[in-house]
């Protein structure tokens, strides 16, 4: 299971820790020989053709020991949250064991103007504050005791809606555990959750192409295997 996302001057892929060496022979076979560097936080992989393949590790310092440590189990929190809806929990092994999922009404937009479209303005207001405040309830009641058991928080959903929770002093702890890639999911649902646990353990790899390749940067391209 891969996901592709668009990133300046490139795109991101999500590989299974399993997959990243079958992946990089991929890569290769595509972009020609690689040199491999291993830094403290990255691997920073460059082709014969100038493409670039970089992402970050948690430890190691030949690319097999990185890959090795970035299999090992760790336990994540999850935060999706989009205007209405919200699914938290915590993940091992791609599974969720402990999860809370609510769903809010809160109205769409509407293009009629006067008195009428203040009013409904208003109401969408409160509604999308209680739906808010329910999410970061959950995140509170589910996320921060475990924090001390979470290795990293993976977010998704809405960045607005996940600024406004980011706002809640009582979740300081969890956002400060977060990665920094957010997840792109529909509307949060439990099914969902289980998906968004397994590309939590993905590793995200952010590839570079040059006009050598003959595609422009940035060019959506799952050419490598993603």
């Amino acid at each position: 299971m891969s996901r592709v996302r668009p990133v300046p001057g490139g795109r991101a892929v999500e590989v299974e820790p399993e997959r990243v060496l079958g992946w990089i022979g991929r890569f290769t076979d595509r972009h020609g020989a690689i040199d491999v560097r291993v830094a403290e936080t990255e691997v920073v992989i460059t082709a014969e053709d100038g493409a670039t393949a970089t992402f970050t590790t948690r430890g190691g310092t030949s690319l097999q020991e990185v890959v090795e440590k970035l299999a090992e189990p760790r336990r994540i929190g999850l935060l999706l949250v989009r205007l209405g809806g919200h699914s938290v929990g915590v993940a091992s092994g791609g599974k969720v064991e402990v999860s809370a999922t609510d769903r809010k009404q809160v109205h769409g937009r509407i293009r009629a103007g006067g008195w009428s479209q203040q009013r409904f303005a208003r109401r969408r207001e409160g509604q999308a504050r209680v739906a808010l405040q329910a999410a970061a309830d959950d995140v509170a009641r589910v996320l921060v005791p475990r924090l001390a058991e979470l290795d990293s928080v993976v977010l998704g959903g809405d960045w607005q809606a996940l600024d406004v929770l980011r706002n809640d002093r009582r979740l300081a702890g969890v956002f400060g555990k977060a990665e920094d890639r957010v997840l792109d999911v529909p509307e949060p649902r439990r099914t969902v959750l289980d998906e968004a646990a397994e590309r939590a353990r993905c590793v995200e790899i952010v590839i570079q192409d040059t006009r050598a390749t003959g595609r422009e940067p940035g060019r959506m391209d799952t050419g490598e295997g993603a």
